[in-house]
């Protein structure tokens, strides 16, 4: 709890983060424009941390530069510090000591980070400073620590589909009173239909860059052309109005068909049904329990079936808020988690797409082009193949926070050391997720293109999938034979012959010394 204000006190500084543009911020709660000073600062050490990918980079600035902006005519004191102001410090505590060297006495006030780094960072400094720091719970998330932990203590094993459903029971959502809507919690069997021709695939909206983002994206490309990605062209919203009006647009053009199709993958259709919206709520643009409500609402008035609001409110209220749930409960140390003891290094086509693999070209390219993939071109497809060819998991998630526009590390080192590396020795999931050609051939049409056979289970031109499963399972039996869920694919495994078993480790290991030990 804040204390009351005193009202002859001197005012605030107010520190807003990239990643807090919202009128809701706590930090904001209780704040005076009359008398308080609110911060934002474009910061290159928090752009370069990792080498993040230049639309993410553009995004963020351009975001901030227009929400200040919104602050501004709404009559607060704002100091904005651009990264090509010539006295700009680098780092985000050098600016509130820039800004503290006018106002001593002042209580420096923050919505608590996102990331483990930068809030230890901040308790550092206000330590080291001698600074009174007010760092205040995000009320934009609907399950706080203490929450997390509370449900999580005692519990032998921490699965997602428990603690949403006790989400859906706190916020209500698709609630029939004290049952699910439509007598099932889940509905994700449905929603697991492979895409074909002659659908209807609308696209998010495109907006086109005003001046402000312009001026965004020339300074990106100067200071930071190096990075990852393609900067144009550049069509991500920047404003709250702008991610309200793709909100709009997926709910009536897409949310329809979003369930059946979510799992499903298209060449040379990016986009199909997904929302598009992840980065907009990340960065705070958009709140989650509204976009909740907003696809309950279409639900409810019967513009969208039940599988496709259930399987779409299931990714926000479950998996987000179980994420960010796991990542506090396990920081420091949950990134640099090992279990199956992977160094390989990352192979050098994740940054350029340069590959034979069809699947794995589309996705990356799609990454590099657009900050953007959905969530099976990340699981089981770069995700899976880094596992399976048992590529080093800090350097996968490193690549995971840098090349996507709505990568945070409470979000994303969890998806990635957690559940597509299972370095984590499956505290978050149950099993690995491991999958052969055959998961990819029945979700895309991406093998009908490729130069490898999915039907070829080893040996020249089989596809790498499929060789590196075995090898993975083989590689990795002292740690995962044991698992319940696994013990069929041991069973055929232990029935092949010698010689299949050494064919496919072979093969596997001429996929490995061609793509990973360069």
């Amino acid at each position: 709890m804040t204390a009351e204000r005193d009202p002859a006190a001197a005012g605030n500084l107010i520190l807003i983060l990239g990643d807090q543009l919202s009128r809701s911020l706590s930090s904001l709660r209780d704040a005076d424009p009359s008398r308080d000073i609110l911060l934002m600062a474009e910061i290159a050490e928090e752009a370069s941390y990792v080498r993040h990918h230049k639309k993410k980079i553009a995004f963020v600035f351009s975001a901030m530069r227009h929400f200040a902006k919104e602050l501004e005519a709404d009559g607060w004191q704002l100091r904005f510090v651009r990264l090509d102001d010539p006295e700009n410090t680098g780092s985000l505590t050098g600016e509130i000591d820039r800004l503290r060297a006018d106002h001593p006495e002042a209580r420096v006030v923050v919505t608590e980070p996102g990331e483990y780094r930068l809030k230890s960072a901040l308790l550092d400094w206000a330590e080291q400073a001698g600074a009174a720091l007010d760092m205040r719970q995000d009320s934009r998330f609907l399950c706080s620590h203490q929450r997390f932990r509370k449900w999580a203590e005692g519990r032998k094993q921490l699965r997602m589909e428990y603690f949403y459903r006790d989400m859906r029971r706190d916020t209500g959502l698709l609630m029939d009173g004290d049952k699910p809507e439509g007598g099932k919690w889940n509905f994700d069997h449905e929603n697991r239909k492979p895409a074909g021709g002659g659908l209807f695939l609308p696209r998010p909206p495109q907006t086109p860059p005003d001046g402000i983002t312009e001026d965004v994206l020339d300074l990106v490309d100067a200071r930071f052309g190096g990075h990852f990605g393609s900067l144009r062209p550049f069509w991500f919203a920047v404003t709250r109005d702008g991610a309200l009006e793709a909100l709009e647009s997926f709910v009536e053009q897409a949310l329809p068909d979003f369930g059946d199709y979510q799992d499903a993958m298209l060449e040379g259709e990016r986009f199909l049904y997904h929302s598009v919206l992840s980065h907009y709520i990340n960065a705070g643009l958009l709140e989650p329990l509204e976009v909740c409500r907003r696809v309950e609402r279409a639900y409810y008035e019967g513009l969208a079936p039940l599988n496709a609001a259930e399987g779409f409110i299931r990714q926000i209220i479950g998996w987000r808020e179980y994420m960010r749930g796991i990542y506090w409960l396990n920081m420091p140390g949950y990134t640099e988690r090992n279990f199956l003891e992977a160094t390989r290094p990352l192979p050098g086509f994740y940054w350029t797409g340069e590959t034979d693999m069809a699947c794995l070209s589309a996705a990356i390219t799609q990454t590099r082009d657009e900050a953007y993939a959905h969530h099976i071109q990340r699981l089981m497809v770069t995700g899976n193949f880094a596992m399976l060819a048992g590529v080093d998991p800090h350097q996968v998630h490193e690549w995971y926070l840098a090349v996507y526009a709505d990568a945070y590390e409470w979000v994303e080192a969890p998806n990635v050391i957690g559940m597509s590396q299972f370095a984590d020795g499956g505290l978050l999931g149950s099993k690995p997720y491991a999958a052969s050609g055959n998961y990819i051939n029945k979700m895309s049409d991406h093998c009908s293109s490729c130069r490898y056979d999915v039907k070829h289970k080893s040996g020249a031109g089989a596809c790498p999938f499929n060789t590196l499963y075995w090898d993975f399972l083989s590689r990795n039996a002292d740690k995962l034979r044991g698992n319940p869920r696994l013990r069929q694919v041991y069973s055929i495994w232990d029935r092949m012959s010698a010689g299949q078993q050494d064919e496919y480790l072979e093969t596997a290991r001429q996929v490995l010394e061609r793509y990973c030990d360069e």
